[in-house]
């Protein structure tokens, strides 16, 4: 056919087709739809592509086509991304888990994360990776390194047909997805038939439940239905509700909309003809048609790209790509996706295309963002959110900055989106409304885009990429411009501030920028020009903010110790404040980076140092942090919580690097070209303390007597922050630039004081670390130089401890301590020190030299206003506080001095090699006052105070500074004599020798007086002993439980063995019957006996499926089951536990009617959930508060007899138990566990004794028939279908009903004996039986020989009988133990231990003989062994379970993804947790997929682990549950809750086994009532919806 009239043609085929599959009926898609259309829509078109069978062509394509080194796998929601920390470019650069596992990385240090959809993997893309970009399956192929264009292995004709197919599908799916006409078609395609859809579409402002309700009424529909059109419209963005003619459609309409628009702009309905709604149903079929087609060859994607991009006849920005972007906020989110998934699979894997489209995204972005900002949906549905996938990669970037000037762009329009200014031009975000609230969260994914732009630095300048990054920089100022000065505060005075003022969102933008601003010095500091111009700019800007500086401030002279200054009178106390200053700490920042790149020594007379102000410079960073000292001090308490909050954050490690650090090094800047006695006078101006010290007699403590308490108060805390100001300028040199440093000794010093506190885990101290805008804290490269690393046991992390070499680094005013750290780490330090036996003092560290730019700070020390501050102090502290000075204003003082001293000696060691120094602080402090006032120096005052009473604390700092004076005068001769020294003199060095000596001496004389006072008082103890023998034999067998049972029967244990069954079992003598026991809410004693008061134990009895070997099997029917026999595979249980804790009867009935009471008036006042279920009769055990809902009545031992109940499953699950844990039988039980056992067993016999005999003579006969066939019993079970346990105990407690009857003259305990051989010979058969292959006969006991001639086939072998052994063994362990509790009698020593007899003991104990039959044949492999049953093996590596939960969808909503896939740890089954599609209806509630599951798995009990958020779950019940730490660790040895920080995780065998056991021994209700007493928010959480 001719080209021309091919569009025609193909659109009247959609026309006459499309109608007729799709949309016939209410639902959208039926299963047709997805056979028809392969066959009548695309298989044409393909035919046509290929001009051939198209499965012959298309194979043919994919032969001919070059394997693609990008990888460009799409991610599932939830798939594992792997991101390298060593080789990344930046964070977003990912690797799906198959090229994980085969690339380099994986040896690396590495992060793992969950993806949230979308993005691709990067392998492949050289840009994104520094070293290792292919993994095996995407290396290059060497000898194909031409890059040859794809096209050329078409023929002509084929690019012809394929470009025509292309262009008319491609412009007939952007028509329909952006046709907003609701009943007509466009040109060629017309509507046919007069059927409508109500069409709901999704929005983010209405919730599910406004929905769902909505619907109900609009459409008169069922609440599950409902809820499945609200989760459809949710997952595809618009779902139809109603179908049928115009009229139906519209009257649901107007009720939805009537109904929604009440707060909220209403839901969004359209009613649209059903042909509209076809034709977009194929749109999106042939869109993702196309991104089938293309991946057979990279010539068609090409092809494809070429279409898309293609300008149309309307010029700029008319192709079909830039109307589908422009379109992006119309559309629903279904057609968005779709689209974008063509996008990505075509346009970003063509790199020549990725770059056109890069541009025209650029071209577009303003209206982009604008649409962006003004939808509502996430930015995951948005166009702009594949920003992220040309920014950040460097050369796409870079051309986009110097093309289409993207900084400057994005930049404004930022701020184009934030309008709201004050008077002086400020950003204004008071009184922000929910809107705007809303639209300012949008507008910061700007910022986001700007971080991918400068994400990576450039490493060659262009002329054309400084120019517009300067531009950029300049528009970047303004925005700071905009937010220099704003949010001020001004102190309230008298009452409290009325409002709190807005202050979030000047923080959220600011914590947005922090990166941004680093980054931008960083590109700054990497090429000379852009880093002077850049300073310049922001000099001037910040002139330009400043020109109103002195405005109505009235100029004012300062004059102190012989200096004067001029400045201005300011008071933070009285005017406005700002602690927003950006402009100032940007231009701090670059000052910083002048030094560091060396610039401002190199081309100094480029720059306008000479014209800076420094007085204007410190001005705004010496306000804010008076502002501070202020709020510290106690003055601005009546501004409420936002101040506090602010001060917060400004020293918060998320804000710090651009807020207080920059203004420290603005003071540093400032102070380093100012004299230092003009910038303290400045300073104590500031801090409002220049009044006390610049009075003449300010050393006689000034007026002070007459002043106000609080005003004193407040100075003393001003005065401390103000020489803790000090020692910050002059002592914080880590930041490179401003100290002789790299940017490692920054970190590594953080990490030191942050260890100082106390050892800390890897997580702590990351949190404590600034981020950079990789996520990364450089502290992996350092960590291990200064500290050692602890393994965590089964509990607990693993902890980084300080080696004790590196505390020498410990400065007690570091500048990121908080006050409660500084304290904390001041305790540390020095009990580290006592306990070392050194002195405790914490002298100031030896400091890094200061780079020549900030070289004069140094003077501070020694310049005369700090002498005299310093001078006055020391005078005030002569005499006792009485509240005029503090003690901590002391210590501040001597830590300068020593500051001062220790500079000195680093200055003569280093001059020795220059023979220059003009720092002498020694002769400095030796210096007594000028005439007339001759003040004492300040050596001397130290010298008097070293003897003060009131100052002990103080004395050793003071001793040590004078030590160091006598070192330092020593040192100066020294170096005068001999011109240089030879020998360095550590400081205090031989001092600290002498006192060291000494004090090992007292030590060593105290240890020796310990030792000779021990020894008398042991050969006391001794001669008392032997003197009072039998005293002490009586005590310790009282002492001891496990040796008194077989102490005391050791004389008859030698001649007879102990038995615990038959007509020789063993009976208790007269004193073993006593018992005596405590009530825990009495305190009364009690001796147990028949006629006592009774003695009751709290108990829990729950259902349990822990023994199950059956998790299928349903639960029992009540109507039919019989509770007389239990199935071996014991599917349900009884499982009784007990906290051992005993009470009277009557005390535990009035405490329980006390909680019931208690409970119906809590229902009155509020109903919120507590940890127990007071309605289901639980209660918390008045003394342990454990989990509690029956009592077992305690009663003695006596010949009685016992009560069926299925609680047996507990006997047999403790023995397993102590399997497990290779433990004895016997010795090794809690006493919790033996109260409990001995109890139950005893407690059941007094049952049997009041009910009905023939009820019980019944049982029993029904019991017995089982084994001896008795042909009046009807409906006998199979031998197979018998727990032999349970059967023994039934028959043992229900005989002596019988044994009334009997007139044999058995004794009651030779039948004991009797039912135990002949159930054991059961069990043998059974365990036989089982393991002949394929028979299962029903044999009753009589026809064993049968048996054993079926048997005689099998190979025969002795050793066989071990298996046989060991499949009976769990039942004679069971066995004994129940007869233990039941007789009483004490098991031999052998059982106490692990070890060889333990077969032969089981059997005496037990009265059998040991060798059961002489042999056995026995097919090993299918012996019915009684082993314990075991959680899921979990795999080793966490990505694995990430990678199974990503493909596991939800099983009622077709094919969709899960967002909560949760593994069951029990059965390993996969659930869709926490979601409207997968809950069911369990005894009249809504439950989640997780509750519904434990009832048919775990008897209501349940172990969970949730993948996504790597935590374990535990449910018990519809309303109970907690959260419980995972066994994944990472190699820190810590967990990872919410997969937050993405370090690899692996399996803890350890953790895993403690779990394991929690769920073994029926803990985990307990634990989840410990969990919710402990913690109040776990009762508020609405477990049954999980």
């Amino acid at each position: 056919c001719e080209i021309s009239n091919l569009p025609k043609e193909v659109y009247q085929h959609l026309a006459c087709y499309v109608p007729k599959i799709y949309c016939l009926g209410p639902n959208l898609n039926p299963q047709n739809e997805d056979l028809l259309a392969p066959l009548l829509l695309q298989s044409p078109l393909e035919w046509y592509l290929c001009g051939e069978e198209p499965s012959v062509g298309l194979a043919k394509l994919e032969q001919n086509n070059q394997p693609s080194q990008l990888c460009g796998h799409v991610f599932k929601v939830g798939e594992p991304t792997y991101s390298c920390r060593e080789c990344a470019a930046d964070p977003t650069c990912v690797l799906c888990m198959q090229c994980f596992l085969g690339s380099v990385h994986k040896e690396h240090r590495y992060r793992m994360t969950t993806s949230g959809g979308g993005g691709f993997c990067d392998c492949g893309d050289t840009e994104a990776w520094k070293k290792g970009p292919y993994c095996q399956k995407h290396e290059p192929n060497i000898s194909d390194s031409s890059q040859k264009d794809p096209l050329a292995n078409l023929s002509d004709e084929m690019i012809a047909r394929t470009y025509n197919v292309f262009s008319i599908i491609l412009k007939y799916a952007v028509d329909m997805l952006t046709w907003e006409k609701e009943d007509e078609l466009p040109e060629g395609l017309e509507a046919r038939g007069d059927t409508y859809y109500c069409m709901l579409f999704n929005d983010e402002v209405h919730t599910y439940e406004q929905v769902i309700y909505t619907l109900q009424k609009a459409v008169n529909c069922t609440q599950k239905e409902a809820v499945s059109f609200a989760t459809t419209v949710d997952r595809d963005g618009r779902k139809s509700v109603r179908f049928g003619d115009f009229q139906f459609c519209e009257q649901a309409k107007s009720v939805i909309v009537r109904n929604t628009s009440r707060q909220t702009k209403p839901l969004r309905v359209q009613v649209m003809h059903s042909s509209v709604v076809a034709h977009q149903c194929f749109a999106l079929k042939a869109l993702t048609w196309l991104g089938q087609i293309i991946r057979y060859s990279d010539a068609l994607r090409r092809i494809l790209c070429q279409v898309g991009l293609q300008r149309g006849p309307e010029g700029e920005n008319s192709s079909l790509v830039d109307t589908l972007m422009l379109c992006d906020s119309k559309m629903w989110k279904g057609a968005r996706n779709v689209y974008h998934q063509l996008f990505m699979s075509s346009l970003l894997m063509d790199t020549k295309y990725k770059k056109l489209f890069a541009i025209q995204f650029a071209k577009n972005y303003e209206r982009l963002q604008s649409d962006y900002v003004k939808d509502d949906h996430d930015r995951e549905f948005s166009v702009t959110d594949l920003s992220v996938q040309m920014f950040t990669v460097p050369s796409l970037a870079r051309m986009l900055i110097t093309e289409e000037n993207l900084m400057t762009t994005i930049i404004r329009t930022f701020m184009d989106h934030l309008r709201h200014r004050d008077l002086h031009g400020h950003f204004q975000f008071e009184r922000y409304t929910a809107q705007q609230a809303f639209k300012f969260r949008r507008v910061q994914s700007l910022i986001g885009d700007l971080k991918y732009v400068l994400i990576s630095r450039p490493t060659e300048w262009t002329n054309q990429l400084r120019e517009k990054y300067l531009e950029g920089f300049s528009a970047f100022l303004e925005l700071l411009k905009c937010m220099q000065g704003m949010d001020p505060v001004v102190r309230q005075v008298g009452q409290h501030i009325e409002m709190e003022p807005e202050w979030e969102a000047a923080f959220t933008l600011q914590m947005k920028l922090t990166h941004i601003i680093s980054m931008m010095q960083e590109w700054c500091s990497s090429d000379e020009r852009v880093l002077i111009e850049a300073y310049k700019k922001c000099l001037s800007a910040l002139t330009h903010c400043h020109s109103g500086f002195t405005d109505g401030e009235q100029p004012i002279t300062l004059s102190m110790c012989g200096h004067s200054v001029d400045t201005i009178r300011y008071c933070v106390s009285q005017e406005k404040v700002s602690i927003h200053l950006p402009l100032s700490r940007l231009l701090a920042g670059l000052h910083a980076l002048l030094s560091k790149t060396e610039v401002a020594y190199r081309f100094p007379e480029l720059l306008p140092l000479s014209e800076l102000s420094p007085p204007m410079l410190i001005e705004h960073p010496l306000r804010c942090l008076v502002l501070c000292a202020q709020v510290h001090a106690g003055m601005w308490r009546r501004n409420g919580f936002s101040l506090v909050n602010q001060i917060y954050y400004y020293h918060n490690v998320k804000c710090r690097v651009e807020m207080f650090d920059k203004d420290l090094s603005m003071l540093q800047a400032g102070a380093s070209m100012m004299d230092p006695n003009h910038f303290l006078m400045i300073m104590l101006s500031r801090f409002e303390l220049y009044h006390i010290f610049s009075s003449a007699d300010c050393r006689k403590r000034y007026n002070r007597e007459n002043a106000n308490k609080d005003v004193v108060q407040q100075n003393n805390t001003l005065i401390e922050e103000m020489l803790h100001l000090v020692i910050m300028i002059v002592g914080e040199r880590y930041t490179a630039g401003v100290g002789q440093v790299e940017c490692f000794d920054e970190i590594r010093r953080e990490i030191v004081h942050q260890l100082c506190i106390r050892p800390m885990a890897h997580s702590e101290l990351v949190k404590a670390l600034p981020e950079n805008e990789n996520k990364e804290t450089g502290m992996e490269r350092v960590i291990d130089s200064v500290a050692l690393f602890k393994k965590p046991g089964v509990t607990g992390k693993g902890l980084y401890k300080l080696r004790p070499e590196s505390a020498k680094m410990f400065n007690l005013y570091f500048h990121h301590y908080s006050r409660a750290d500084q304290s904390k780490a001041e305790e540390a330090q020095r009990k580290i020190k006592r306990q070392n036996g050194e002195d405790s003092v914490l002298p100031p560290p030896v400091l890094p030299r200061f780079c020549p730019l900030f070289a004069s700070l140094v003077n501070i020390l020694q310049c005369d206003v700090l002498l005299g501050i310093l001078g006055a102090v020391l005078q005030w502290a002569m005499e006792p506080s009485g509240g005029h000075w503090s003690e901590s204003m002391l210590q501040r003082v001597l830590h300068l001095i020593g500051m001062g001293l220790v500079e000195e000696q680093q200055h003569l060691l280093s001059s020795a090699e220059d023979n220059d120094t003009n720092f002498n602080f020694t002769l400095k402090i030796s210096r007594p006052g000028e005439a007339p006032a001759n003040t004492p120096s300040i050596l001397a005052l130290l010298e008097t105070l070293q003897n003060a009473p009131h100052l002990e604390v103080h004395k050793d700092m003071i001793r040590w500074i004078l030590k160091v004076k006598l070192i330092q005068i020593s040192l100066q001769s020294h170096l005068d004599s001999s011109g240089h020294s030879q020998e360095e003199v550590s400081i205090g060095s031989t001092v600290r020798d002498k006192d060291k000596a000494e004090r090992k001496r007292k030590a060593e004389m105290a240890r020796l007086r310990r030792e000779k006072i021990m020894a008398q008082m042991s050969e006391m103890q001794r001669h008392f002993i032997n003197e009072n023998k039998e005293l002490f034999q009586q005590s310790l067998e009282e002492l001891d439980p496990s040796t008194s049972s077989t102490l005391e029967h050791s004389p008859s244990s030698c001649d007879s063995t102990l038995f615990c069954v038959g007509p020789r079992r063993w009976r208790a003598g007269g004193s073993d019957r006593r018992q005596v026991v405590t009530c825990i809410l009495c305190q009364e004693e009690q001796e147990i006996r028949i006629d006592g008061k009774a003695m009751v134990l709290a108990a829990f009895v729950q259902r349990s499926t822990v023994m199950s070997k059956n998790r299928k099997r349903p639960p029992h029917n009540p109507d039919k089951y019989d509770p007389l026999f239990m199935h071996p595979d014991l599917s349900f249980g009884t499982h009784t536990g007990s906290c051992g804790h005993i009470m009277h009867s009557h005390c535990w009935q009035r405490y329980f009617e006390a909680v019931q009471a208690k409970e119906q008036r809590r229902q009155q006042r509020l109903r919120v959930h507590t940890s127990y279920d007071v309605e289901n009769g639980e209660f918390l055990c008045p003394l342990c508060e454990c989990l509690s809902n029956t009592v077992i009545p305690l009663l003695p031992l006596t010949k009685t007899s016992c009560r069926y109940c299925n609680k047996h499953t507990l006997d047999f699950d403790l023995q397993l138990l102590l399997v497990d844990e290779e433990k004895p039988l016997f010795g090794s039980l809690p006493c919790r566990q033996d109260d409990c056992l001995s109890s139950l067993t005893r407690f059941g016999s007094a049952c049997w004794t009041v009910s009905s005999h023939a009820t019980v003579q019944n049982h029993f006969i029904r019991l017995l028939a089982a084994l001896v066939p008795d042909p009046r019993v009807e409906n006998t079970p199979c031998i197979l279908d018998i727990d032999m346990f349970h059967l023994l105990v039934s028959l043992v407690l229900s005989h002596p009903a019988v044994f009334s009857l009997d007139s044999s003259g058995l004794s009651a305990d030779t039948a004991q004996l009797h039912f135990l051989h002949l159930v054991t010979v059961a069990h043998i058969v059974q365990i036989l039986l089982s393991s002949v292959p394929g028979e299962s006969l029903i044999l009753p006991l009589h026809k064993l020989h049968v048996c054993f001639s079926g048997l005689r086939e099998v190979d025969s072998g002795w050793h066989l009988w071990c298996c046989v052994k060991a499949g009976i063994l769990p039942y004679l362990r069971a066995a004994a133990l129940f007869f233990h509790y039941l007789n009483g009698a004490p098991a031999p020593p052998e059982l106490h231990t692990l070890g060889v007899g333990e077969w032969e003991a089981l059997c005496g104990y037990l009265c059998l003989p040991s060798n059961l039959l002489q042999l056995f044949y026995n097919n090993r492999d299918k012996a019915s062994l009684k082993t314990s049953n075991h959680l899921i093996e979990l795999p080793g590596d966490y990505s694995a379970l990430i990678n199974q939960a990503s493909s596991f969808t939800c099983p009622k909503s077709g094919g969709d993804k899960s967002r909560a896939p949760t593994l069951c740890l029990v059965c390993g089954a996969m659930l869709c947790s926490q979601s409207y599609c997968c809950q069911s209806e369990l005894e009249g509630v809504d439950v989640g997929a997780c509750t519904a599951h434990t009832f048919a798995c775990g008897a209501g009990v349940g172990i969970f682990l949730r993948v996504r958020e790597s935590q374990v779950l535990f449910l018990a019940g519809k309303t109970k549950g907690c959260f419980y730490a995972p066994p994944y660790l990472d190699d820190y040895g810590e967990t990872d809750q919410g997969l937050r920080r993405g370090n690899p995780l692996h399996l803890c065998q350890e953790r895993y086994r403690k779990i394991q056991k929690l769920w073994r021994q029926h803990s985990i209700t307990e634990e989840i009532g410990h969990a919710q007493e402990a913690n109040q928010t776990l009762v508020g959480i609405d477990w049954q919806h999980l």
